[in-house]
């Protein structure tokens, strides 16, 4: 299964880090590809995680969710 998050006050590089390695945290996390263009994270997910949980790891380290598909 793949969400996609999309994300308000990612502007560097560094915020595209720190998006990444909070979504890895999160258990039932696979992989995380974040484009700070488009202003996402594509997440591929190997067991079931909640839309809170992932909202909670972005905004954990700044950053706003806007929705998640």
């Amino acid at each position: 299964m793949t969400k996609k998050i999309f994300i308000e006050g990612m502007s560097c590089g560094h915020c595209v880090k720190h998006v990444e390695e909070a979504l890895k945290e999160v258990s039932g996390v696979s992989s995380v590809s974040v484009s700070l263009e488009g202003k996402f994270a594509e997440v591929r997910l190997n067991s079931q995680v909640s839309d809170d949980a992932l909202k909670a790891a972005i905004e954990d380290v700044g950053y706003d969710v806007v929705k998640i598909d």
